[in-house]
């Protein structure tokens, strides 16, 4: 059955927690190309957390640079609502965000975006209609642009294309294997698996902040089953939990609690960074 998210109530700003910032003042591609400028955007973009963003050809990031804005991500906020236009396209920097369907009175994941991608895959697709919702499940930083922008970047710029395309490959991937997984193996094991997928996105704290009724939500199963998944992992000696929070005491042994869904979606990403 889906279950209620206990996220705090958050105010809704689709297409992100900034939904119509003023963006920086866009210089021209010849302008980028034959001036320091380019010089400037290779320091900042050796410092840059999003993953697509950093893999960008030099030209292309200083560009895309010039377009984004930084944003806050706090826990509950809604980055984009179901069956509303994404105002902008955000790229994750740190954290974590969980996109979810309506079913009936309650929600359940479908998919999860770090910063190996972005929230705006309609956008990519020339749609620009949100799906399903995004929210923030773990908080962090981002870097979003308009949507037009994103848009008009993807037109003009192939390479930046490109990157986009085989991201949403990636991600699509990741939400066809998470309906297999579902469907085909034991709670136990879609347990390990998700909590894996939260503690990638960590950058080192093992520390998830997740409670039973979230993960009751993010599984679609009812919350006493997910205190018997976690209760055998934590009995195993893979994490510990108290309430609200999930420490990841041996990683290696909750990849091998884990069904093999999670090595696939793995690799998927990891090909982003070849």
């Amino acid at each position: 059955p889906a279950v209620s998210w206990d996220f705090p109530p958050s105010k809704v700003t689709p297409g992100g927690a900034l939904a119509s910032p003023t963006p920086r003042p866009r210089p021209s591609p010849r302008a980028i190309e034959t001036s320091p400028a380019l010089e400037s955007a290779l320091s900042a973009q050796g410092n840059e957390l999003n993953q697509l963003l950093a893999a960008l050809p030099a030209d292309d990031y200083a560009l895309v640079d010039a377009q984004l804005t930084d944003v806050i991500l706090n826990v509950g906020d809604v980055m984009a609502e179901q069956n509303a236009a994404f105002a902008n396209v955000l790229f994750v920097e740190t954290g974590m965000l969980s996109v979810v369907n309506q079913i009936g009175s309650g929600s359940i994941e479908v998919g999860t975006i770090g910063n190996e991608g972005f929230s705006g895959l309609s956008v990519l697709l020339d749609d620009g209609i949100a799906t399903s919702r995004t929210l923030v499940q773990v908080p962090g930083t981002g870097r979003q642009m308009p949507a037009a922008a994103f848009t008009q970047f993807c037109d003009e710029r192939p390479k930046f294309r490109r990157l986009m395309h085989r991201y949403a490959h990636a991600f699509l991937t990741a939400v066809a294997q998470t309906a297999a997984c579902n469907l085909t193996h034991q709670l136990n094991e879609r347990c390990a698996r998700r909590l894996l997928i939260t503690h990638d996105r960590m950058n080192g704290d093992d520390n998830l902040p997740l409670t039973h009724q979230c993960l009751s939500a993010i599984l679609g199963v009812r919350r006493s089953g997910v205190t018997v998944a976690a209760g055998a992992l934590q009995h195993s000696g893979f994490i510990r939990y108290t309430r609200g929070v999930i420490t990841v005491t041996d990683r290696k042994g909750l990849e091998g609690a884990a069904c093999e869904c999670y090595g696939v979606v793995r690799t998927q990403f990891d090909r982003l960074k070849a």
